[in-house]
């Protein structure tokens, strides 16, 4: 198993959460006290794009039209430039928690709900919206243990959710209409968080559960092919830079359930970097 070594690209953030690499450039929520959807390039150049739409909790994504779109409080807001967004697809009919977006390649939505306030509420099962491409909005997946990254395939077949409080990837077909269908397990005793593809088909993803801050590369199944032991909680993954291959890594100090808030004030984030085996593949 190769050892990688990360390095820090960009400091000072709160906690950085839902990357995502787009035109050149890796595209982040900076949650917390900041409250901001911002950017770094590969020099560590960063600008700030947009105010976030609340403290924690939102992700970003692309329709294919080069449209941002975010998650907010029961709805998804779509960017308007200059800052402003406005209401893109209201989903308050089916939940108010949303968390992580992805679009796949035809322009279908999909958004989750984790089922609760962490931090505020019992538990109780998330789930996984769909937004069609004519706006069509219903529910597509239930009984989700905390939803938390998504992923989509290249050939747009199949959907990967973490579900971090299962400690699973669960997979679905998608249909032609966006449905999704046959869930199983892609691999299980993974604490993931936000998590990405890659060219082998193999996904990064955080280990939360494990103990220990980590970061592992694991295939269909759950072999561990990479695993990369950090200073910091790491809380997304996502492939970018010039040949697809830079890993990024949206890190920062967790201090546990009780000690969220300070978190949320902290400026301990960072995006840590390191060179991948295999390029980038799929949503986002």
């Amino acid at each position: 198993m190769v050892e990688l070594e990360p390095r820090t690209l960009l400091s000072g953030l709160v906690v950085g959460e839902s990357p995502r690499w787009h035109d050149g450039r890796l595209w982040f929520a900076n949650w917390g006290a900041a409250q901001e959807i911002r950017t770094v390039d590969l020099q560590g150049h960063s600008e700030v794009i947009a105010k976030g739409p609340k403290p924690a909790g939102y992700s970003i994504d692309w329709l294919p039209n080069g449209d941002l779109l975010v998650t907010g409080e029961g709805r998804i807001l779509r960017h308007t430039g200059g800052g402003s967004f406005k209401t893109h697809t209201d989903l308050s009919a089916l939940g108010q928690a949303w968390n992580e977006i992805v679009v796949d390649g035809r322009g279908n939505i999909y958004v989750n709900d984790v089922g609760f306030r962490f931090g505020q509420e019992q538990f109780r099962p998330g789930i996984i919206a769909l937004v069609t491409p004519d706006g069509e909005a219903r529910q597509a997946a239930d009984n989700i243990a905390f939803p938390n990254g998504m992923v989509i395939t290249p050939d747009n077949s199949t959907l990967i959710v973490a579900e971090s409080f299962a400690r699973t990837l669960t997979a679905f077909d998608i249909a032609p209409d966006g449905s999704l269908s046959n869930r199983r397990v892609w691999a299980a005793d993974i604490g993931a968080d936000g998590i990405c593809l890659d060219a082998d088909g193999a996904i990064w993803s955080p280990d939360i559960a494990s103990g220990t801050p980590q970061v592992v590369r694991l295939r269909e199944g759950g072999e561990v092919l990479q695993r990369m032991t950090l200073g910091a909680a790491c809380f997304a993954c996502m492939l970018g830079g010039d040949e697809g291959k830079t890993l990024f890594m949206m890190a920062a100090e967790w201090r546990g359930v009780e000690k969220m808030g300070e978190l949320f004030q902290a400026r301990t984030g960072r995006v840590l970097t390191v060179e991948a085996p295999a390029a980038h593949a799929g949503r986002p």
